[in-house]
């Protein structure tokens, strides 16, 4: 059975901005979250991610602009000793009612076939925003809400949305609970 972590990545893994992660020079992660990423991987974990990155179908950046972005977390997380299996990314705009945007769970189906899994039901999706967690509710994942990024803004509505969903500090404090969580499989 494969032990599947799906993580935004904005917010999540990265610093975010209201102006969009336009450039590798703009692209802070966080370092605990790389750690994190290495943590969950050495526990058995497979790693993936979803994120949103309409900054594509707005024209502020390219899609080589991004997968050079990509090679650098892939690059830092090896380094730390981690893996992440996949990316996914959605480049359209909210108004192009596109099937992988979130809140919208495309994005978790497609990692999902592309690691040939039966079913997302012990996998679990971690991001900052509303749209994560309904993503994740949506694609039957269980959820983490991380107080990074967007989060603390979303914490009440989620709470008030999936109580079961857990509210983490960051990334590592995910990892952490989740390693240490004694009853899951």
């Amino acid at each position: 059975m494969t032990r599947l972590v799906i993580l935004d990545r904005d917010g999540v893994i990265n610093q975010d901005s209201d102006a969009y992660i336009k450039s590798l020079d703009e692209w802070q992660p966080y370092p605990s979250a790389i750690q994190a990423i290495a943590r969950l991987t050495q526990a058995g974990w497979t790693v993936a991610i979803a994120t949103n990155q309409s900054g594509i179908g707005r024209g502020y950046y390219d899609v080589a602009t991004l997968e050079r972005i990509h090679r650098r977390l892939l690059s830092l997380v090896k380094a730390a000793g981690g893996e992440i299996a996949t990316i996914a990314y959605c480049p359209h705009l909210p108004e192009d009612g596109c099937e992988c945007r979130k809140p919208k769970p495309g994005l978790l189906y497609r990692i999902q076939r592309g690691l040939a899994l039966d079913t997302l039901a012990d996998s679990w999706m971690v991001g900052d925003s509303l749209r994560d967690i309904q993503a994740g509710l949506a694609a039957g994942c269980r959820t983490a809400l991380t107080r990074t990024g967007k989060g603390r803004r979303y914490e009440a509505e989620v709470r008030s949305m999936s109580p079961v969903t857990w509210i983490c500090e960051d990334l590592m404090d995910f990892a952490e609970q989740l390693i240490n969580e004694p009853d899951l499989p």
